[in-house]
């Protein structure tokens, strides 16, 4: 797979862009300010309706405008679409895909496959649970395009039964919000389930390329390791309705705490990954350059699944060689030799490793309309 032309209009920094991209790697160049990240992540919408850096899509339209538009045109196995995506300040996106305008932009999910490596990516390491939740939702959206709904009805359901929660204060659950509850929790075990579930599926795809692709960048044999991590589910070999029994369970043991802080306490929204080197958590035990190992193996292990379920994704660097030692650099570039479509940024050309063979875009040499 891969892009070859992208037009943005109004998006982030440029009021207009036109690119067009080769098959290889493109090695785009600029200094702080230009918007090279604005153009890999743009790239990403298309594969995931979201951004790598913001949880929301306001950020990412023009100042002083109400709309933000990207256009591209993707080949994929030997065929052609083009997909033009409308963000609205106000109102819902649009998605026309091939001159059609989609019912639902999630149905554009599963077309276009990408994978990015950015900065941020530390935060899978160093970062809060969220990060790392993040991380495993967005590749089984990517894997499993049907998961994408089946997180907004855990969402739905979990908002719900949070706003029963809260309707009652400290007061205490009156009869009928308890019978109601009831029905809530039934619908909430349920649709935490199905994340569980797929969570768990693609983590054992991830969980031996995650050990083997830090092993190869880092140089040493010391074994990486992510496994899943939850309060109330301990045995991730569990079934369907096993793992309902264990929720269900757990939340008539939380009641009382979850009443008292109105909000649930338990379920797939708070869990983790746990990532460990050896027997030692990664976080606070792993070095600034082991970090960057660890966080770029999980980053090609979601590669490699891709790879095999479909064909490459479209691999994005964004300013990472800056980051990596002189080894790690060589180890990654090596890593990437094959690739379909790789997008790298970068500041200057002498982060990118000089044996990388690349098509390099200069964006001081392009008229992008940025202001």
């Amino acid at each position: 797979m891969r892009i070859t032309s992208l037009v943005l209009n109004d998006f982030r920094n440029h009021a207009h862009l036109q690119l067009e991209f080769s098959p290889g790697t493109t090695t785009i160049i600029g200094r702080n300010g230009l918007g090279k990240t604005n153009i890999v992540e743009a790239v990403n919408y298309l594969a995931v309706l979201g951004s790598h850096r913001v949880s929301q899509d306001i950020p990412m339209i023009r100042s002083g405008v109400q709309r933000a538009q990207i256009a591209a045109q993707i080949s994929k196995h030997d065929r052609s679409a083009t997909i033009d995506i409308t963000i609205n300040s106000v109102g819902t996106n649009q998605v026309i895909l091939n001159g059609s305008s989609l019912t639902r932009p999630r149905d554009l999910l599963g077309l276009v496959h990408t994978i990015v490596f950015a900065p941020e990516d530390l935060e899978l390491v160093k970062g809060d649970p969220s990060a790392r939740r993040k991380y495993i939702d967005d590749f089984s959206v990517q894997l499993t395009p049907r998961y994408a709904g089946v997180k907004q009805e855990f969402e739905r359901v979990l908002k719900q039964r949070n706003s029963l929660l809260k309707s009652n204060g400290r007061r205490g659950l009156s009869d009928a919000a308890k019978t109601t509850l009831e029905t809530w929790n039934e619908l909430y075990v349920s649709a935490a389930a199905d994340v569980v579930e797929q969570r768990l599926a693609s983590l054992q795809l991830l969980s031996d390329l995650v050990s083997e692709h830090g092993q190869m960048l880092s140089g040493n044999t010391e074994p990486l390791i992510v496994e899943y991590s939850s309060t109330w589910l301990l045995d991730t070999s569990k079934s369907r309705e096993e793992i309902i029994n264990d929720l269900r369970n757990e939340l008539a043991l939380r009641l009382n705490d979850e009443v008292e802080r109105a909000m649930t306490l338990v379920g797939p929204h708070r869990d983790d990954l746990k990532v460990s080197l050896s027997d030692m958590p990664a976080k606070g035990y792993a070095s600034h350059g082991q970090s960057w190992s660890i966080a770029l193996a999980m980053r090609l292990a979601t590669f490699d699944v891709l790879r095999q379920h479909d064909d490459d994704p479209i691999l994005i660097l964004d300013d990472v060689f800056a980051e990596l030692d002189e080894k790690r650099r060589a180890r990654l570039a090596g890593a990437v030799t094959g690739v379909e479509q790789t997008l790298i940024t970068a500041a200057v050309q002498d982060d990118v490793p000089a044996d990388l063979d690349a098509a390099v875009l200069l964006l001081e040499n392009v008229s992008h309309g940025a202001q």
